[in-house]
């Protein structure tokens, strides 16, 4: 089974960036669906299904305050100039960073390896640029609201790929004090 750790989005910033990828042009771009947004702590990939209790059982042992953090900045995989990936930057990002490192330290005797990490919500994956100039122009016209949201839990999702997308399918949740 190929899972990974989120954190789930209020309906509220899911509407939200929904609506701002409406505002990028000149890109045939795979966006994330509405339903599918969501802050990835940890991609853990492939698992067999025996590891699947010391997962949760390393993960419900994890203590971390619940904080507040905003939307910021539009941001980029590899880069602006030659965009893969477009994404919606967090702040303060050091307390997700703080929280990803404590599921990375949860897991690594049942799954080691550790990863980079930069907190963001991914909105899609970038295709093909039709027109260079008017999609940056498109991008440089984004203004992103800095919503602020409470985070108070995260959960282990499952991933199933398919053709009309990806589904997901909740395994388990952990609250945050």
């Amino acid at each position: 089974m190929r899972l990974f750790i989120s954190i789930d989005l209020p309906q509220e910033i899911k509407d939200y960036l929904f609506n701002l990828q409406k505002e990028v042009r000149e890109a045939k771009i795979n966006w994330v669906s509405k339903k599918n947004l969501h802050l990835t702590l940890k991609f853990i990939g492939e698992v067999n299904d025996e590891k699947l209790p010391e997962i949760i059982k390393a993960i419900k042992e994890i203590k971390f305050s619940s904080f507040e953090i905003s939307l910021t900045n539009l941001g980029f995989f590899p880069s602006k100039e030659k965009p893969k990936v477009i994404w919606i930057g967090l702040d303060p990002e050091d307390k997700v960073i703080d929280l990803q490192q404590k599921v990375d330290e949860s897991l690594l005797t049942v799954i080691p390896t550790e990863q980079q990490f930069q907190a963001h919500l991914t909105l899609g994956r970038i295709k093909q640029i039709r027109r260079e100039k008017d999609f940056q122009a498109s991008l440089d016209s984004i203004s992103i609201e800095p919503k602020k949201f409470k985070i108070t839990s995260f959960k282990l999702m499952k991933s199933e790929l398919r053709r009309t997308g990806a589904s997901y399918e909740e395994i388990e949740n952990v609250n945050l004090s």
